[in-house]
């Protein structure tokens, strides 16, 4: 199927589904994804290996996100949040905490009453300063896909694995600002068959929600353009019904 990249460093307002009016922020190359996950249901599809493309300056990230933010607020216009996402894993980035602190003062100058939220699969907690930067943010949206490392391999694909006792250990660390977001979806990848949705991946979630304790589950299904089409999304009512088997276990969880 069809996939697309970010061909800017800023873009939007869009509209998102979990965000709302939403001002996005890409710390990626914008003629390649650029991520330490090749997820097989990733908008901006599975990485370049032979990909050399530089990051975006600290520099020209500031005067991009002031310039567009000066327009906005001429429009009336200003966004409910600005977000990191795009090409890749934003926290990546070797300024990430440099460019957190440029966009919370710009924030602050334009649009006080604008939330910075983070994208993230949480595999940078590990570096303290990536880790501080988060915890300076309104929110961050960090990514678990399974609570089982097989299934996870398969969905995420991931360069390095990091223990699941470890991650969550420092999803817990960002407190009131974790939230954690979750995709199901059943497929296969290289001929492996997977599917996050049955009794003993949700069971395995719900223990590591638990462990985590964020302030807020979300749950999907695919909802755009995949790399691969051996995908299937999944029906609302089946994430409202694995939605309500989590809020009997004490877990605030909305359906996207």
């Amino acid at each position: 199927m069809p996939t697309f990249l970010f061909n800017e460093i800023i873009f939007g307002p869009v509209k998102s589904r979990r965000l709302g009016n939403s001002l996005g922020i890409n710390l990626l190359p914008t003629k390649s994804k650029l991520c330490n996950f090749n997820c097989v249901y990733c908008e901006c599809g599975l990485n370049d290996d032979n990909a050399n493309d530089p990051y975006p300056l600290r520099e020209i990230i500031a005067q991009e996100l002031e310039k567009k933010l000066q327009q906005l607020k001429i429009a009336n216009n200003l966004p409910d949040v600005i977000t990191f996402a795009g090409n890749g894993e934003p926290t990546m980035h070797p300024y990430f905490s440099k460019v957190i602190d440029d966009t919370i003062a710009l924030r602050n100058n334009y649009a006080p009453q604008c939330e910075i939220t983070v994208l993230s699969n949480a595999t940078m907690l590990r570096s303290q300063k990536v880790m501080d930067a988060l915890k300076r943010v309104d929110r961050a949206f960090m990514k678990i896909d399974s609570a089982i490392i097989t299934t996870s391999q398969s969905i995420n694909q991931p360069a390095i694995i990091i223990p699941l006792e470890t991650l969550a250990m420092q999803m817990k660390e960002l407190g009131d600002k974790l939230i954690i977001q979750t995709m199901f979806l059943r497929g296969s990848t290289n001929g492996i068959l997977f599917d996050n949705t049955s009794k003993k991946e949700i069971d395995a979630l719900i223990a590591f929600y638990k462990e985590t304790n964020p302030k807020e589950v979300q749950i999907y299904s695919i909802a755009r353009d995949t790399p691969i089409d051996t995908l299937e999304t999944i029906k609302k009512e089946e994430l409202t019904a694995i939605a309500s088997s989590m809020s009997k276990q004490g877990i605030t969880v909305n359906v996207f």
